[in-house]
C-alpha cells in the first residue's frame, strides 16, 4: 500500500498536500483500493467554507457511493475537473493526478492535528 510520507491523513481515509497558503485533498490509495473502480465524483461546494469533518462531495465506485470529508475547515477554491471527467485517475494515481480538491484552509495549522503516515498506516493495518 503506497503512504506517501510528506502528506498528511485523516480518520477518514483522506490526504493532504501542502503547498504555500492551500492544500488538495485526494482519498487515500488504501480508500481507491476499498471501493473499487471509481466511476463519477461529485462536489458541489466549490467556493464554500466547509467545516471539517462535514461532506465536500462524494464518490461513486461500481459498488458503493462514498461521502467525501473535510480534512480541516477551509474554502474549496478549485475542483479537479480532469477527475470530474475521467474519475479512472483517482484509482491510477490517487496521490497525483487523481487530487480533489484545492483548498484555502481557514487555518494551516490545523493540519498538524492530521495523522502522518506512519499513523495512517498503522489506522489502516487494523
Amino acid at each position: 500500500m503506497n503512504i506517501p510520507q510528506n502528506l498528511k491523513y485523516t480518520q477518514d481515509d483522506e490526504w493532504v498536500r501542502i503547498e504555500g497558503e492551500f492544500a488538495y485533498v485526494g482519498i487515500t490509495d488504501y480508500a481507491q483500493h476499498e471501493l473499487g473502480d471509481i466511476v463519477f465524483v461529485d462536489v458541489t461546494t466549490e467556493g464554500e467554507t466547509v467545516e471539517a469533518g462535514a461532506a465536500f462531495g462524494s464518490v461513486e465506485a461500481v459498488k458503493t457511493v462514498a461521502d467525501l470529508l473535510m480534512p480541516v475547515t477551509g474554502e474549496v477554491v478549485e475542483l479537479n475537473n480532469s477527475v470530474v471527467d475521467d474519475a479512472s485517475s483517482i484509482n491510477n494515481d490517487p496521490y497525483g493526478a487523481g487530487w480533489i480538491i484545492k483548498i484555502k484552509p481557514a487555518n494551516i495549522a490545523d493540519i498538524n492535528g492530521l495523522l502522518d503516515s506512519a499513523a495512517y498506516e498503522k489506522k489502516i493495518a487494523k
